[in-house]
């Protein structure tokens, strides 16, 4: 399902931006197999061009898998569609009187030397508006693993810091939002934990807070969401080793062109002409 959703992007970039944004989002409102897209969507598939439309358009695909899933959670939840600066998804609790934005997050697994411009917590508070709580969703096995400003800045600001593997596993648990389950508390989560954290560990992973939650709600064991993320460990293992695979592949191409072919995709790859134009624009807009 996660390949058909990467032909469906080869499709529709065709159509322009908007239109394949919105081609693209009809598609995740409405495949069956949404649990399978959900537990690739935070890794970018090396084979996307950096920068490149497809990448704009998989970026569009995750806002639209995590409005989904605020769904699938029983919350009302639809993309934003302002773009710079604003989150991604807003969604609204159909019993419990609150609403929260949230920014979806992917990184490619090549990506070294995350910081933490890359998660954008203290932009994603102010773009809360009137919202009581903003969640950012990133992949659990990128987040820093010992200490990072980030939490402090969660912590400072009441961001949720969430992943897509806790995701996965409160919808794979039937976990849902009712009169009687109030997921607020989970949204709350760093200002929770900020009441109990010392100022010198304010920068520490409190990562495994959340996870205390999602078994609260679950009513699983620890060694159950253990499993579950050792099973989600397993899947990135594999999935490395299809990037791997392009990077290989892409590299014997490669080695098998002309030089006049090598030499045009260079000329390509630095977008030379893409940069010319946009001097010639700049030069054309001067007015005295």
């Amino acid at each position: 399902m996660f390949q058909d959703l990467l032909g469906k992007i080869n499709d529709f970039t065709p159509l322009g931006f908007d239109e394949a944004s919105l081609q693209i989002s009809e598609y995740v409102n409405t495949c069956e197999n949404f649990i399978d897209i959900l537990k690739q969507i935070g890794t970018i598939p090396e084979s996307i061009e950096f920068d490149s439309t497809e990448e704009k358009l998989f970026s569009k695909a995750s806002d639209a898998v995590l409005a989904r899933a605020f769904r699938e959670l029983g919350l009302k939840a639809t993309i934003l569609k302002e773009r710079g600066d604003s989150a991604d998804v807003q969604a609204e609790s159909l019993y419990h009187s609150y609403s929260l934005v949230a920014d979806a997050k992917a990184f490619r697994l090549s990506r070294t030397a995350k910081n933490q411009k890359d998660f954008k917590v203290v932009a994603l508070s102010g773009w809360r508006n009137d919202a009581d709580y903003a969640v950012l969703c990133a992949p659990y096995f990128q987040y820093p693993i010992k200490q990072s400003q980030i939490y402090a800045q969660a912590l400072e600001y009441n961001v949720c810091l969430l992943s897509w593997e806790h995701i996965i596993f409160l919808i794979e648990n039937n976990i849902k939002e009712t009169a009687e389950i109030n997921l607020s508390a989970l949204w709350n989560a760093s200002e929770d934990y900020a009441q109990r954290c010392v100022v010198a560990e304010r920068k520490k992973c409190f990562i495994s807070e959340v996870n205390n939650l999602i078994l609260q709600f679950s009513q699983k064991s620890s060694e159950e969401i253990k499993s579950f993320l050792e099973t989600c460990r397993n899947s990135i293992i594999e999935r490395a080793e299809t990037e791997k695979a392009f990077w290989r592949e892409e590299t014997a191409r490669i080695m098998s062109l002309t030089r006049d072919q090598a030499i045009s995709e260079l000329v390509k790859a630095r977008k030379i002409d893409e940069k010319i134009s946009q001097i010639q624009k700049y030069i054309a807009g001067i007015k005295v």
